[in-house]
């Protein structure tokens, strides 16, 4: 564990000496206002997904919300931080768009695809409660002698789809939509590849970006 945190206390301090010089202007504009981010992003707790390099962003740009399974429940069914993060950026942050995005060899999937894996952890079992109605969905969409692996990305896109529902749900969010202030996105991204599609205005299909 020591060994962990030197890691990481060295990579502090090639921060400090190598990158924040090169950017110090970008840094101390960023703090020198309020955020005004550009979106709420909102994707996987996956140590493999970086939202500022897909997007090419930088600091204030995005304001992040990672979880397992990149997932928002319905409002009022677990009222707490992911809500809350929902709130805060849609009424006090004025996002004008949200993106949920997914990714491939998702754990979570995986989990939902194998309820066993998680009949140790309760909480992660209590939590893939969210994503039951996408796994019900991709099982009714499944056709005979399917892959497993396109079994999968089926049930990736299809949780997508579910949390852009839940988060409709959400009054702030409702509320803004309405007034045609907010919009939504569905993302997908593809680790290996590099790679990301994206569903627009409601649509079920995820096209691949494409300069």
């Amino acid at each position: 564990m020591q060994d962990v945190l030197e890691q990481l206390k060295a990579g502090v301090v090639r921060f400090g000496k190598e990158v924040y010089p090169e950017r110090k202007t970008t840094y101390l504009d960023a703090v020198s206002r309020p955020q005004r981010p550009m979106a709420l992003f909102v994707t996987c707790a996956d140590s493999r997904i970086e939202p500022e390099t897909i997007t090419q962003t930088g600091p204030g740009d995005l304001f992040v919300l990672r979880n397992i399974g990149n997932m928002i429940p319905a409002y009022g069914e677990m009222l707490g931080g992911v809500s809350a993060v929902v709130e805060y950026a849609v009424t006090l942050l004025k996002v004008p768009h949200i993106i949920i995005c997914g990714h491939s060899d998702c754990g979570a999937m995986a989990a939902l695809m194998q309820p066993d894996a998680a009949a140790e952890m309760p909480a992660v079992k209590n939590w893939m409660t969210n994503a039951l109605a996408a796994m019900s969905v991709a099982k009714s969409l499944a056709e005979s002698g399917e892959e497993q692996a396109d079994f999968a990305k089926r049930l990736t896109e299809e949780n997508v789809l579910l949390q852009i529902q839940h988060l409709r749900t959400h009054p702030s969010v409702a509320g803004a939509m309405a007034r045609k202030e907010l919009t939504i996105s569905g993302w997908v991204y593809d680790i290996g590849k590099g790679e990301v599609r994206i569903s627009e205005d409601g649509d079920r299909v995820f096209q691949p970006v494409v300069a």
